[in-house]
């Protein structure tokens, strides 16, 4: 699991480093990289809101097959299920969408947990090397089996750039990159390489506001008129009440710059849904797929007629 989440931090990498290479602060890198994802998973989006109005609509009829069949489990499953082909609806069209931002979180964790290997694209036994060649130098410590050993190489590589052995490791555009990557994570005055965990201070503010701003998303979206997720159960619901929180927790346990990642997708996904309100709004999908359904069964019903 961990190999498949570091292709994600590999292939993120990529687009991280494009972004930084132009302006040299990774903050600004990320809203940049936050930005076109949202653009790219916009469709995506649209497809869980028709998804999940779909399932607000199926309510009141899924109400009346647990009125009709009472404790008959069997018989309200089969009917149900008859009631989703029939609707063409899945039931569990919107959970797979949801779960997107949460991988791409991960991907961005790797990237930045292994900011040589992800992000400068070094090669791994050069990592290696450079890392058992810090441990010989005194005073300098490392602990090479942590997640964050990378993290720990990019702190100190200014003062060891210069060093022979690490001319004899490292091409000269290799550490000129690395050098220009350690300098550029202090954004606003923080450093998005630290962990809040650890390091405290103005740090928790990233945790708290992946919390205020990824709740904040979910009132907002839940109370627009006509949204289709006040309603929702299963996966959905988790996604409101569980996520939140688990994004918080996880901010605050990891190298700063994941939740700042958080942070900007929660404000990308505010704008995002009043974009989506306005043009996709649940009322018009409800309305359009009802029209549709009508259409799709006057054809059918034709056809019927017509053998």
């Amino acid at each position: 699991m961990v190999g498949f989440f570091n292709i994600f931090g590999s292939l993120f990498g990529y687009i991280l480093w494009f972004a930084y290479s132009f302006i040299n602060n990774f903050g600004i890198a990320i809203i940049i990289f936050t930005l076109l994802f949202k653009v790219i998973l916009f469709p995506s989006s649209v497809k869980q809101q028709k998804s999940m109005a779909a399932n607000a609509k199926l309510q009141a009829k899924q109400k009346e097959l647990q009125q009709k069949y009472g404790e008959d489990k069997q018989k309200y499953n089969e009917e149900l299920q008859k009631l989703y082909e029939k609707e063409n609806v899945s039931p569990f069209g919107g959970c797979l969408t949801s779960l997107l931002p949460m991988l791409i979180m991960l991907g961005i964790f790797y990237s930045v947990a292994r900011p040589l290997s992800n992000v400068v694209h070094i090669a791994s036994e050069k990592v290696t090397a450079l890392a058992e060649y810090i441990h010989t130098i005194p005073g300098f410590s490392l602990n090479s089996t942590s997640i964050y050993h990378e993290i720990d190489i990019l702190r100190v590589f200014d003062s060891i750039s210069s060093h022979s052995a690490v001319t004899e490791i490292l091409t000269g555009d290799e550490i000129e990159k690395i050098n220009m990557l350690s300098g550029g994570f202090n954004f606003l005055g923080l450093d998005l390489l630290s962990t809040p965990k650890f390091t405290g201070g103005i740090l928790l503010l990233i945790p708290i506001l992946c919390l205020l701003t990824s709740v904040g998303t979910q009132i907002f979206t839940m109370f627009t008129k006509g949204s289709p997720m006040k309603n929702q159960q299963g996966c959905m619901k988790f996604m409101f009440i569980g996520l939140p929180v688990l994004t918080a927790w996880i901010a605050y346990t990891v190298p700063a710059a994941v939740g700042f990642y958080w942070i900007c997708s929660n404000l990308f996904g505010f704008v995002q849904i009043i974009i989506m309100n306005k043009f996709y709004s649940a009322d018009k999908l409800i309305a359009k797929t009802e029209a549709q359904h009508i259409a799709r069964l006057e054809l059918e019903e034709k056809s019927v007629k017509k053998y």
